[in-house]
């Protein structure tokens, strides 16, 4: 651990007695007043608050949901049985069918009717609340493992509107817009729309997300927002995408109610994503099968399949386009009516929208100061380009296609000043408590956000000279998945026991005297290297 985590630890147990133990930890749930802007379902949306009296900051957290289920204790091992399960949480739907089936096995992702009503800001030794229940990492309440927003003015966004917080379609305007297809008799012998909620009409859910944010921040300025100093809109995975869409439009949000004083920045956790070629391509079926090139492209345009949806089959649909219907994208609604930065879509052509989805595109058209967090071996990255790790060999194509999305990565980051992306392989950091020990070139995520944080307070005095000591610009170098020897320990799904990266890399079916043989060692000084990190 760094000198700095050590100085504000040894600090944190001195006022601890007198500061936060008076604290109120928990986080209270607030269902939004204005109950026009929902979940998928219709339940209103809602935020949870901690308020921190004398605090001018403000950290709005958008929840990705692919935080749920880690081991606890220890670093938070990673375990390959778990990875599509959990990453299956977050992401989005984009038809009836995936959304159907994302109500029915993950409702708290789409409703808010089982939210409980708080959340915790210490989990330490409470093994009655449910992980995803708990404040752990930057929302924690704890100064010795949040040690620079511990005490700030805390908000949990819970994701429900399964949008990539992008949407803008509520209920009524699927209704509305679905109006002109109503009268449009169908091959299957049905009307659209004149069996109520039908199994093949495709609108009952709606899509807020972008919605849900700017209300949330509406009601919060009633809460004390309107005197904040600096607003810190973060998110992991999901909701680290949803920053880089939303940042831009808080701080434009805030400015034209009147409130150009308040800082707005963006923290943007696991939300990186690549627009790659998949290793193994496979049809578009569910969001883990699915490239998000062509998931988004279907949730904030007309699905190109939505005239065969309300045909009753696809077989119909073709029958019926085939005869002359002419039911087409220009007469069907929008899944999501994404909504992205404005300056993002004028570099793009109307239909290419989904390209501002993706971080290194998008990122250059942001004013607002942002500091990216990203695994260059992300678990999400691997899964939905079917190169994921799950705890069998690998082969070689597999293993240079994961090198190079490494490589790939870290390419897209050399021109974004604040960035933290060690060398793992994992998913999502701020919010895990074990945040505080990944290092990248000996500094601690936490001491990169606390540099930035001077630099941007040094900015606004015109400084220009970097700060010392204090780098903000922390990418790995080296070249495998978990080179880096801070990375979150990693445990063989069949008998439990923790790896080294040697060790792992060997379980994958990593050819050491091979790879040894191409870079000119020998395989023992190889293993060495790997073990430490070198």
């Amino acid at each position: 651990m760094d000198s700095f985590m050590a100085q504000v630890k040894s600090l944190a147990q001195s006022l601890y007695p007198c500061s936060a133990q008076q604290l109120n930890e928990d986080l209270r749930l607030h269902l939004l007043l204005n109950t026009s802007v929902t979940c998928n379902d219709g339940s209103p949306a809602g935020y949870y608050l901690k308020e921190s009296k004398g605090s001018r900051r403000w950290l709005l957290f958008l929840e990705g949901a692919s935080q749920g289920p880690r081991p606890r204790g220890g670093r938070g091992p990673w375990d390959a049985a778990l990875t599509v399960a959990v990453l299956a949480g977050g992401w989005y739907c984009f038809s009836r069918e995936n959304c159907d089936s994302r109500y029915t096995s993950m409702r708290r992702l789409m409703s808010s009717r089982d939210w409980p009503g708080t959340r915790t800001g210490n989990f330490q030794g409470l093994t009655k609340v449910a992980p995803e229940h708990a404040c752990t990492g930057i929302l924690s309440s704890q100064p010795e493992e949040n040690p620079h927003w511990w005490n700030a003015n805390m908000v949990f966004i819970p994701y429900c509107s399964s949008d990539v917080w992008s949407g803008a379609s509520s209920k009524s305007d699927k209704s509305e817009s679905s109006a002109p297809l109503r009268s449009l008799p169908l091959r299957t012998g049905r009307e659209v729309g004149t069996t109520g909620k039908a199994d093949f009409w495709p609108y009952d859910y709606a899509f807020m997300g972008t919605l849900i944010i700017q209300e949330v921040v509406r009601e919060l300025l009633g809460k004390g927002l309107s005197g904040a100093k600096v607003l810190l809109l973060a998110g992991s995975s999901a909701g680290g995408t949803g920053v880089l869409l939303n940042v831009d439009r808080v701080a434009e949000q805030l400015q034209e109610l009147g409130y150009p004083a308040v800082q707005v920045r963006g923290l943007a956790d696991s939300g990186w994503f690549l627009d790659n070629k998949q290793y193994r391509g496979t049809d578009c079926i569910d969001t883990i099968t699915c490239a998000p090139t062509e998931a988004i492209r279907r949730g904030i345009r007309c699905s190109r399949w939505g005239p065969f949806q309300a045909a009753g089959s696809h077989a119909e649909g073709l029958r019926w386009v085939a005869s002359g219907g002419g039911l087409t994208c220009s007469m069907w609604p929008r899944y999501w009516n994404g909504v992205v930065p404005e300056r993002c879509r004028r570099q793009f052509q109307k239909g290419e929208e989904w390209n501002c989805f993706f971080g290194y595109k998008v990122y250059p058209t942001l004013r607002c100061p942002v500091f990216v967090v990203q695994w260059l071996f992300d678990e999400a990255q691997l899964t939905v380009d079917n190169a994921h790790l799950a705890g069998q060999p690998v082969q070689e194509g597999q293993w240079l296609y994961i090198q190079n999305l490494g490589r790939e990565l870290r390419n897209t980051l050399k021109d974004v000043p604040a960035s933290f992306a060690p060398a793992c392989l994992s998913h999502e950091v701020i919010i895990r408590s074990h945040w505080t020990d990944v290092q990248v070139k000996g500094t601690s995520l936490p001491r990169a956000l606390h540099c930035w944080d001077r630099s941007l307070h040094d900015s606004h005095k015109a400084s220009k000279a970097p700060l010392k000591g204090c780098p903000v610009h922390l990418v790995d170098s080296c070249p495998w998945p978990h080179c880096n020897p801070s990375c979150p320990t990693i445990r063989d799904q069949f008998t439990g026991q923790e790896m080294n990266v040697a060790q792992f890399l060997m379980h994958m079916g990593f050819d050491v005297q091979t790879v040894a043989q191409q870079q000119g060692l020998e395989p023992s000084k190889l293993l060495g290297m790997l073990s430490s990190g070198s």
